[in-house]
C-alpha cells in the first residue's frame, strides 16, 4: 500500500510539472490510508511550560515561591503541628504579660533582616486570631521589603503607604483573610519616604485609631539596624518582641539592636531555628 501510495504521488508531481512547465514544490507526505481493524500507535503526551518542568522534578520559580510562602504561614496551613504549638505558647506568654501591663499594640522586629521576624508576625497573628472571640490585626510596617501580603497571598488594592499619605482609608486598605478572624493591613506600594511616613503623626493616629478596633494588633517592622523604621514603630506600640536566629544572629548585633531600641517596650525574644525544632522543621 505505501508503494502505491508513493508512485500516485510522483504521477501527481509529474503531471503538475507538464501543465505548468515549472517543477512544482513536493506534496506533504500523507500517513498510509487507514483500514479496517488497524490500530493506531499511541500518541505520548508532552506536556509543556510549568507542567513539565514540575514533572521532571525540577524546582520552578513557582514551585519555590509557593513553598517558601507555605513555610512562613505554617499556623495557617497546619494548625496543630509542633511550630503551630510553639506560637500559641508565645501567645499564652503574652497574654499573661497583658493582665500585668497594656499589650494591645506589638510590633515584631529583628537586628538584621532574614532572621525570620515576618514569618514569626504571620504565625504570631495567626494563632492569636484563633483565640474565640478576638479580633486581631496584622500590619505590615515594612514599607521597603514587605513580605506579609505574599505569605499570605493576598494582591492589595492599596495599602499602607496610601493610608500615610491620605490617598485612601483604612477600611479601603484592610484585608479579610477567609476562614479565620484576621484583618490584615498590607503595603501595596513602596513609597519615597518609607521612615518619615512611619514616624509621621498620620501613623501614630492610624494606631490609635485601629486600637479602638481590635483586641491584638502586631506590627511587622524592618530590621532595627541600619534603619530607623523599627524605632519609630515600636515607640508608638505598647510592647516589642526581637526576634533572633540561632547560630546566626551575632551576640553583638542583638545588643546593638536592643540599645537603640527602647528596652522597656521589649517584652521578650524569639529564637527562631534552635536546634530542638530544626531537626524536625528545618527552616524553623
Amino acid at each position: 500500500m505505501p508503494k502505491h501510495y508513493e508512485a500516485l504521488q510522483r504521477a501527481e508531481q509529474e503531471r503538475r510539472r507538464k501543465v505548468s512547465g515549472v517543477d512544482a514544490p513536493p506534496a506533504a507526505a500523507a500517513p498510509p490510508a487507514a483500514f479496517e481493524g488497524a490500530v493506531a500507535p499511541p500518541v505520548e503526551a508532552r506536556p509543556s511550560g510549568f507542567l513539565a518542568r514540575l514533572l521532571k522534578g525540577r524546582k520552578t520559580p513557582e514551585v519555590e515561591g509557593a513553598n517558601e510562602a507555605n513555610k512562613r504561614r505554617i499556623a495557617l496551613l497546619q494548625p496543630d503541628s509542633y511550630v503551630a504549638e510553639q506560637y500559641r505558647s508565645l501567645r499564652g506568654r503574652l497574654d499573661a504579660l497583658a493582665s500585668q501591663r497594656p499589650l494591645k499594640t506589638l510590633a515584631v522586629t529583628s537586628a538584621n533582616s532574614g532572621e525570620g521576624k515576618s514569618t514569626c508576625s504571620v504565625n504570631l497573628a495567626t494563632v492569636t486570631a484563633m483565640s474565640v472571640g478576638r479580633n486581631v490585626l496584622l500590619i505590615d510596617c515594612d514599607l521597603r521589603r514587605p513580605k506579609v501580603h505574599w505569605t499570605l497571598g493576598l494582591q492589595p488594592q492599596v495599602g499602607l503607604g496610601e493610608v500615610l499619605l491620605n490617598q485612601a482609608t483604612v477600611d479601603d486598605a484592610i484585608l479579610k483573610l477567609d476562614g479565620i478572624n484576621l484583618d490584615i493591613l498590607p503595603v501595596r506600594s513602596i513609597p519615597s519616604n518609607p521612615s518619615e511616613l512611619l514616624a509621621s503623626p498620620e501613623m501614630r493616629r492610624l494606631i490609635e485609631e485601629v486600637a479602638g478596633r481590635y483586641d491584638r494588633i502586631i506590627l511587622d517592622t524592618p530590621a532595627c539596624l541600619g534603619l530607623p523604621d523599627a524605632k519609630s514603630v515600636s515607640e508608638i506600640c505598647d510592647g516589642l518582641i526581637m526576634v533572633v536566629r540561632a547560630g546566626v544572629t551575632p551576640q553583638e548585633d542583638v545588643q546593638a539592636a536592643l540599645d537603640i531600641l527602647d528596652r522597656r517596650r521589649v517584652v521578650g525574644m524569639v529564637l527562631n531555628g534552635s536546634e530542638a525544632t530544626r531537626e524536625q522543621y528545618g527552616y524553623y
